[in-house]
């Protein structure tokens, strides 16, 4: 038994974890990374297992260490089953926005688009009772996915990660974050003008 509590919303972010390292231990990057041609012939466990393998240990670190981030400032906005809903809607909203999107692109892998989708995901929910610090972070993603659309990846990336980085990815993950988020707001608001049983 482990001597403290973990939080349920944390075995997300462990398990999401787990199953990264696992999957490159044991070298399982190119049999389950998006495929384009994989899911023309039908393979859509890419949609989300391309999420999930690495390009390598260096790339893999990397993305860790941006799941922790997500998890350390949001980890109380969402229940369980919203978050596994947004990493569900954001994963998805990647490897389906690259193949509807980058014909060109071949493969990818990856957590770095629904790392993107998480945070503002979070941001937004943060609005509601944080607002200038909401503001701030999302105003910053806006800024880097701008950079990233205008001029390409952030310098010095590409290095830390040990390939090209698909800053289309980043771009999909954001968006599929913000609907599954609002999608939640309007979940919430629908029910709280529900009338109460008598």
């Amino acid at each position: 038994m482990l001597p403290f509590r973990v939080p349920p919303v944390w075995w997300i972010p462990i398990g999401i974890a787990v199953v990264s390292t696992v999957l490159q231990a044991l070298g399982l990057d190119t049999a389950l990374r998006y495929s384009r041609e994989g899911v023309a012939q039908g393979q859509l466990w890419l949609l989300l297992t391309g999420n999930l393998v690495h390009l390598g240990w260096s790339h893999l670190g990397l993305n860790l260490v941006g799941l922790l981030m997500v998890w350390w400032f949001y980890d109380d906005e969402f229940s369980v089953g919203e978050w596994l809903w947004i990493v569900l809607v954001g994963g998805l909203f990647v490897t389906v926005g690259l193949y509807l999107f980058d014909p060109r692109l071949i493969w990818y892998v990856g957590l770095s688009g629904l790392l993107h989708g998480l945070f503002i995901a979070g941001g937004i929910r943060l609005l509601g009772r944080d607002t200038r610090f909401a503001v701030l972070l999302l105003a910053l993603f806006a800024v880097k996915l701008t950079w990233e659309q205008a001029v390409g990846a952030l310098p010095g990336t590409s290095d830390m990660a040990g390939g090209p980085v698909v800053v289309n990815s980043h771009l999909y993950g954001a968006i599929g974050g913000a609907v599954a988020a609002l999608l939640l707001l309007a979940r919430e608001a629908v029910a709280g003008k529900r009338p109460a049983d008598p």
